[in-house]
């Protein structure tokens, strides 16, 4: 396929790696945060980390929009699927996200709830259309990326005079989190960021300017495919080495400075920051997620039907807020593998085609166990005498 398979040619990723290679000074340690899932995604499906020296490490950060919705926000989509005449509508990675009790909007639907899978928010808007004595409300989630998306939604069903649509708004805000990490929640330390590529088609560059000028740590935003990955994480040695805290576009041929401004407006008409909001593993951030403003509020699930937000605590056994902050890795939870695996999820984490325990069971899992292997068959050989 044109300008895909290109960005895949296995020499030209080793070129990549013999450069990082080369240029990373063996005395240092480089530790780079890749904050997007679909790079953490990349990264294990094509082996990436193996072609980096030990020195240089990718972290996984919070980059899965499913994975950072906390407890309580899908324990008040529950309780709002099972109000009476509601027709509740969401992505499907949600449908399998554990609640509390392990309760899940997949539970909630065998239970009896009007609980629908859609893949856009159109087809919430056509359901709305087809039951018109129901109120039918989309369980907005995501970051940057989809909320243009539900904007659009929401003004096409004001042209409609859909009155028994609204949503249920979880968009949050990219650049919240990054200055979360940085200022201590809880994460591992970083020396830059491996920009998130489809929000930055969205938000464009200037957005991630903070982490340059209040905190030196250089961002480069890359595509998805491997080639795209390596040259970033090249461009962050270099910057690195250089002393330079840049904000840096490896994904050129998609991301503009700019960003997409049609998109910012649309968002900038409909919704305003939240004073505050719940991510997992982050906890409350100021001004990390939107909320419709007040000319809008008639399209509001939250005002039309005061949804209550409760708090509430992931399983203690599962490290996925942990893992989204960077300072685990997927085999680090004891429940990798075990009791939580893809059929049977206990965190988000192991949900989502984003998260990085998805990503890791996927792919990674077979190399480390293939390691695990080779190494006791070379221990088992030392202890057989010739």
């Amino acid at each position: 396929m044109k300008y895909v398979d290109e960005f895949r040619d296995g020499a030209l990723a080793r070129g990549i790696a013999n450069a990082i290679r080369a240029e990373a000074d063996p005395a240092r340690s480089y530790r780079f945060m890749e904050f997007c899932g679909g790079h953490t995604h990349a990264i294990a499906r094509y082996g990436l980390e193996d072609l980096l020296p030990p020195n240089v490490r990718m972290i996984h950060g919070p980059g899965c929009p499913v994975c950072v919705l906390p407890v309580s926000r899908i324990d008040a989509a529950i309780r709002l699927a099972a109000e009476p005449g509601v027709t509740l509508c969401s992505y499907g990675d949600m449908m399998r996200v554990p609640g509390s009790d392990g309760m899940s909007l997949l539970k909630a639907k065998a239970g009896g709830a009007d609980i629908r899978m859609v893949y856009s928010t159109l087809d919430a808007l056509r359901i709305a259309g087809e039951v018109p004595h129901r109120e039918v409300v989309f369980f907005a989630i995501g970051f940057e990326t989809t909320t243009p998306p539900t904007a659009v939604a929401i003004k096409m069903a004001e042209r409609q005079r859909l009155a028994n649509f609204s949503v249920f708004c979880n968009h949050v805000l990219t650049p919240a989190a990054m200055r979360a990490l940085l200022t201590g929640a809880g994460g591992v330390p970083i020396e830059g960021f491996v920009g998130p590529a489809h929000v930055s088609t969205v938000i464009g560059m200037a957005p991630y300017a903070f982490c340059a000028t209040e905190f030196a740590k250089p961002v480069v935003i890359a595509g998805f495919e491997p080639l795209d990955v390596m040259q970033a994480v090249l461009m962050l040695v270099r910057q690195v080495n250089d002393g330079r805290h840049d904000i840096e576009n490896e994904y050129a041929r998609a991301v503009t400075p700019a960003g997409n401004r049609k998109a910012q407006a649309l968002v900038a008409e409909l919704f305003e920051p939240r004073a505050a909001f719940e991510w997992r593993g982050l906890g409350s951030l100021p001004l990390s997620a939107l909320t419709l403003r007040p000319a809008y509020a008639r399209f509001d699930a939250e005002a039309r039907f005061t949804v209550e937000t409760v708090a509430a605590a992931d399983n203690p056994a599962c490290d996925c807020g942990a893992i989204l902050r960077g300072l685990k890795r997927p085999p680090d939870c004891r429940l990798f593998g075990k009791v939580c695996r893809p059929e049977a999820p206990v965190g988000a984490c192991m949900v989502s085609s984003e998260g990085a325990c998805a990503a890791h069971w996927s792919y990674g899992r077979f190399r480390e166990h293939a390691k695990a292997n080779d190494n006791t068959r070379a221990e088992t050989n030392e202890q057989v005498p010739a």
